[in-house]
């Protein structure tokens, strides 16, 4: 009874509005969106690239050019979102400002994606590092805080310094593809790589453009020994 009161005065007194346009919410559920804002939210559907995830306009699920020429070293990356607004500026929000009003509206869309009922059930789960330096600046990880909203059933499976970033590099936005896997070059290393032989490993991120990122962490975990990698993220930016 006691709580039949309580949640119409929280309401009364700590209103809920939509974190894209501000608009008063008839309550707190999440996604803390409104349902216009809610209609530019695009969930990755199929038909796509069975390895990549890259979503194609027509057809049936099939291997894309680049993991056709075994681009990759992971086994699986699939995105919950489009990146696009709203999602655009709640990772933002969250990333370079550490806002977390967005993180519960995040993890929620990312667990209602198909796509994440695709994945395997992992050994560990890997946040992709941020570098020493950056980690200073944001005071916080923003890959290892979404892989604990958006897995809170494998929360002990979270291991945020096994998977390292031992070189300081320049925000991959900056760059062309090329760039970017030259940016990457060895930035990464394994604390203790005989950790992660024979395990299915899944790796976090914000947000997937070129895959540059997530394949230069899944190159030193199969020269470790890992029997599956699969790779997950918020957001993909096509």
């Amino acid at each position: 009874m006691l709580e039949l009161f309580l949640e119409p005065l929280q309401e009364l007194l700590f209103p809920s509005y939509c974190l894209e346009c501000d608009r008063r919410l008839p309550c707190r559920e999440v996604p803390l969106l409104c349902g216009d804002c809610l209609t530019h939210i695009a969930y990755i559907n199929s038909p796509g690239c069975s390895c990549c995830g890259i979503p194609f306009h027509t057809g049936r699920d099939h291997l894309c050019g680049l993991c056709l020429k075994n681009t990759f070293a992971f086994d699986l990356a699939r995105s919950a979102v489009h990146y696009r607004e709203p999602v655009t500026s709640l990772i933002s929000s969250l990333k370079f400002h550490g806002t977390l009003t967005g993180l519960a509206t995040l993890a929620h869309l990312a667990r209602s994606a198909p796509g994440r009922g695709e994945l395997a059930e992992p050994d560990m789960i890997l946040p992709v590092p941020l570098h020493i330096h950056r980690l200073r600046e944001r005071k916080f990880n923003q890959a290892l805080t979404i892989s604990r909203a958006c897995f809170p059933e494998f929360k002990r499976r979270i291991i945020p310094d096994l998977l390292l970033r031992h070189r300081a590099t320049p925000p991959q936005t900056t760059l062309n593809g090329t760039e970017r896997r030259r940016n990457l070059s060895r930035a990464f290393s394994l604390g203790n790589p005989e950790h992660v032989q024979g395990k299915n490993i899944l790796l976090v991120d914000d947000v997937l453009t070129t895959g540059s990122t997530v394949n230069e962490c899944a190159k030193l975990l199969r020269k470790a020994g890992a029997q599956r990698i699969e790779v997950f993220t918020l957001a993909r930016a096509l």
